[in-house]
């Protein structure tokens, strides 16, 4: 009978020795000498490979010489304590199937470093680096977490529609979707093209936000959540900003701004510990390849902290809080503010850039931050307006390393207050019927915020560039794979 596959990193931590087991994976490395071979097997479990120890003599060449890096096996085998160090425990291989092999001379993973640049140009195979094994763990670990926290707390899990009639932010900056003749579109008789005889017999696009639909729940099941793609056509280059990525979006009917910045903190605390607890392994990792990269950086461009440390920071205090007129002038008392060092000037009503965030989180409060009331206009039109009339609800929690990670409001539940602010800002009041209509039959305070998906992850790992925590990332000019 053939012996059943265990996953690498069950047989890492099994105290049950002496025994046969069968492993399966990806070859990383082979060493040895004319008696014996050693192999590193790796099947994606874990960022631990376990060692194979192979008597060559019970082996012929051929078997043997298919045995190279990213080849892919499948090996029967006496679990033993290992005398080796590094591992405490091995597999002394007794019968090995080669599934797949991997030409050395074309296999463009080979044993030394290789840049997350290149390894973008091959994201098909990067997977398979110790550095993307670790990420997309954590990603994965992140996304149940998520799940989870909502779950337990009484929160349902809501899917709103990708393709959508509506802009949700107002921005204009997103994908068409339609199934006209690109080359000969019907017009209409002003010569437009005419929608009407489209798939969806309207202009749709591709979402920016589940926002808008997850509050049409919230009006009726209290607590619910999204977590889906979303789309930005943004013309954007930057290492934080992609045009395909993951949104979490809460709304929470009967929750007031205060509840809202309440929920946002405990759930990213929630998720820190989480990783903390769950993923200390591929964060150690990933802790060391950071401390690596350090040593050929200049003093004033080390980091304080390690990636560990990091994230004990989130959970050791209360995030601050403040409104975004007392952010604004401890940034204009600032010395980077008053030597000129900003490249955007700060000043009441503007919106805030990431260099600003960053100074408020790194460099004075050293802790996260979350920045409450600013100006209505540069927020959207769905933002609870304060009374001053200056100012409205929102919310902005800020990152070091990041910025920010997390932007919400307390939504505005008055009708004349909500249609006033469409007309306003010169939004089709025929593409917001069935939102308004919300306001009009049992409307409720209610509040939500949307979570960076990406952005999280980015944190949680310490890499650079947002395109190295989405396994496949879709930007300007580029929708490889």
């Amino acid at each position: 009978m053939e012996q059943r596959r265990s996953f690498i990193k069950d047989l890492l931590v099994s105290t049950e020795i002496d025994r046969e087991v069968n492993a399966k994976g990806w070859v990383r490395t082979k060493r040895g000498n004319k008696q014996v071979a050693f192999v590193a097997l790796n099947d994606g479990s874990t960022i631990h490979n376990i060692q194979l120890v192979i008597d060559l003599t019970n082996f012929t060449e051929n078997q043997i010489k298919e045995i190279t890096t990213g080849a892919s096996l499948s090996v029967n085998g006496m679990l033993v304590k290992s005398m080796g160090q590094g591992q405490s425990v091995e597999i002394q291989a007794k019968e090995i199937q080669v599934y797949g092999t991997a030409d050395p001379e074309t296999y463009p993973l080979q044993k030394k470093g290789h840049t997350l640049e290149f390894l973008r140009e091959i994201a098909h195979l990067r997977f398979r680096t110790n550095t993307f094994g670790a990420v997309f763990r954590i990603r994965h670990a992140m996304a149940f977490a998520i799940h989870k926290y909502f779950n337990d707390r009484n929160f349902y899990y809501l899917h709103t529609p990708i393709v959508t009639g509506s802009d949700a932010e107002g921005a204009g900056e997103m994908f068409r979707v339609s199934t006209l003749d690109i080359e000969n579109p019907p017009k209409t008789e002003d010569g437009k093209i005419d929608f009407t005889q489209d798939f969806f017999g309207k202009e749709s696009n591709l979402t920016v936000s589940g926002q808008l639909e997850a509050e049409l729940g919230a009006t009726a099941l209290s607590n619910v959540y999204t977590f889906g793609p979303t789309f930005r056509a943004e013309n954007s280059n930057t290492p934080r900003h992609l045009a395909e990525f993951w949104m979490i979006e809460p709304e929470m009917a009967f929750y007031d701004i205060h509840d809202n910045m309440d929920l946002a903190e405990d759930m990213l605390k929630y998720l820190i510990r989480y990783s903390l607890e769950n993923c200390i392994d591929d964060l150690k990792f990933l802790e060391n390849r950071l401390i690596e990269e350090e040593k050929n950086k200049p003093q004033n461009e080390k980091s304080e902290m390690t990636l560990i440390e990091k994230l004990n920071l989130i959970l050791k205090d209360d995030f601050v809080r403040l409104t975004y007129t007392e952010a604004i002038e401890v940034l204009k008392n600032s010395t980077p503010s008053k030597k000129g060092k900003f490249q955007f000037p700060v000043e009441w009503g503007i919106d805030l850039q990431s260099e600003h965030e960053r100074y408020l989180v790194e460099k004075h409060f050293k802790k996260p931050v979350i920045l409450v009331d600013y100006p209505k206009d540069i927020k959207a039109f769905y933002m609870k307006q304060n009374d001053d009339g200056k100012t409205v609800r929102a919310m902005d929690i800020l990152f070091p390393g990041i910025g920010e990670i997390i932007g919400g409001s307390q939504r505005e539940e008055i009708y004349d207050k909500l249609a006033a602010r469409i007309s306003e800002m010169g939004i089709p009041e025929k593409d917001m019927w069935w939102y308004l209509e919300t306001r009009k039959y049992g409307t409720v305070p209610h509040s939500g915020f949307g979570l960076g998906f990406e952005r999280l992850i980015l944190f949680v790992t310490g890499m650079a560039n947002i395109r190295d925590v989405i396994p496949f990332p879709r930007t300007p000019k580029n929708a490889e794979f």
